[in-house]
């Protein structure tokens, strides 16, 4: 059993905890990351990606967070290969075990573990992610301008994701499993009254249909969910909206979380309901979800972890004198 100690520890590889990192380090801290069981987070296993500021051409996913492992290494982060499995936040500095027995301890915490989008489980839907079938429409939606898509859910993520889909597609549906929608009523007025879309009740996908070849999804098998009749709709783009799943599990019981099970922060700051722990990125944004946003935060959670070590040296400075 090693103990590995640090000024910033950050629980975390994806874009907002390699942002805190690289912040972190430049403030003098030394940060030590944790990487978890998905080094890169969600854009590791992201192909194209379009968005990100700074790129002109399409980027991969990997790529991008290979550059952002080399940056925070460069300028003096740690970068470990374990998995966090217990968490000790009741005193400074805070202490992570890791499942090989390894203590990691820092005088901040900044949690970074993200998200993961929920999906249906199918093999056909595991077979053709990247291929037509995706869990962000804001990521993807770019991609099929001009195409027929169809979202899958009934909340507010569903409803959210289908408006914004009308942007690039005229022909957008809706296919929800019940015969209404758990989504606020607002956003409900908002999908009816919009020409674009259409909404396909009472029905669950069976399976998403490869074209074969390049052409990936192709269609999309439903069942009635009343009569068990079966129907096909072709698309070229399947967003499965079902939710996410924060990766807070840890923090049950250690920290405030809200009634989705996010990490609770203060408006306007990365502070949570433990003083010196911070969160940034999905685990604490279940709105934005994308990975420029996650990176902001995560510089935000590095710039708060600094003022708060420096405000506590100088009020230890102070009872000194």
């Amino acid at each position: 059993m090693t103990t590995h100690t640090t000024k910033m520890l950050i629980l975390g590889s994806g874009p907002a905890g390699l942002s805190a990192a690289i912040y972190g380090a430049r403030a003098g801290m030394s940060p030590i990351v944790v990487q978890g069981i998905q080094p890169g987070g969600q854009l590791t296993t992201t192909t194209d990606v379009e968005n990100y500021p700074g790129f002109k051409d399409v980027i991969q996913g990997p790529w991008l967070m290979d550059q952002m492992q080399a940056q925070a290494e460069h300028v003096g982060t740690r970068l470990m290969w374990d998995t966090i499995v217990e968490v000790d936040l009741t005193r400074r500095p805070f202490r992570l075990i890791g499942d090989g027995g390894d203590v990691y301890e820092g005088d901040v915490l900044v949690i970074a573990t993200g998200a993961q989008a929920k999906w249906l489980g199918l093999d056909s839907e595991e077979a053709l992610k990247g291929k037509g079938v995706s869990a962000c429409a804001t990521c993807d939606g770019f991609f099929y301008r001009g195409k027929k898509v169809a979202v899958i859910g009934g909340g507010n993520t569903a409803v959210e994701e289908a408006l914004y889909l009308t942007n690039h597609s005229p022909d957008v549906t809706l296919i929800h499993r019940r015969d209404s929608f758990r989504a606020e009523k607002i956003l409900q007025d908002r999908l009816f009254a919009h020409k674009s879309v259409n909404v396909l009740w009472n029905k669950e996908v069976a399976n998403f249909v490869d074209g074969g070849g390049t052409s990936g999804l192709v269609a999309l098998e439903l069942r009635d969910t009343v009569t068990g009749e079966m129907s096909r709709l072709d698309v070229e783009g399947g967003f499965v909206a079902i939710g996410h799943h924060p990766a807070t599990e840890l923090f049950r019981g250690h920290l405030e979380l809200d009634s989705d099970g996010y990490i609770a922060v203060q408006i306007g700051s990365t502070r949570t309901s433990v003083s010196g722990v911070f969160a940034c990125g999905d685990v604490m944004d279940k709105i934005y979800r994308q990975a420029v946003t996650a990176a902001g935060t995560g510089c935000m959670a590095a710039l708060d972890a600094e003022r708060f070590l420096a405000e506590a040296e100088f009020e230890l400075a102070e009872a000194a004198e």
